[in-house]
């Protein structure tokens, strides 16, 4: 999420194929695990970025995915890959997490809005 939000801020978030590697160094504490699942899930955004949004659009009453906050939009761009693309992973720990990382680092309702915006997605994708 902190590289997500990261490049979100610089900008916007550069298409795919970006080395990661300078981005990632500036989070040392993270372990080995943790760095490559950050990778994974970082470039995912990147290369399905356009469709993710698409689908987020879809998914959000009256918000278009770059008026949604940056935390907001981020967390829900990486929920979004994992319920599309990780199907392993199971859809009540996906909202969960992403509800949790929304109230920690969002603002008060962001919580309620990814909650909201994610059921949604859940009743698209059937």
């Amino acid at each position: 999420m902190q590289l997500l939000y990261g490049l979100d801020s610089r900008g916007g978030l550069p298409g795919p194929g970006r080395d990661l590697a300078p981005d990632l160094a500036l989070l040392p504490e993270l372990d080995p695990a943790a760095r490559d699942h950050a990778t994974e899930l970082v470039q995912g955004v990147l290369e399905r970025r356009a469709g993710l949004d698409r689908l987020l659009d879809r998914a959000s009453t009256n918000w278009r995915v770059e008026r949604m906050s940056r935390v907001d939009r981020n967390v829900l761009r990486v929920a979004a890959l994992e319920l599309t693309e990780h199907p392993d992973v199971p859809r009540a720990v996906v909202l969960d997490e992403a509800i949790e990382v929304a109230k920690q680092l969002g603002a008060t309702e962001s919580g309620s809005f990814v909650n909201g915006v994610l059921n949604r997605v859940l009743a698209l994708l059937g």
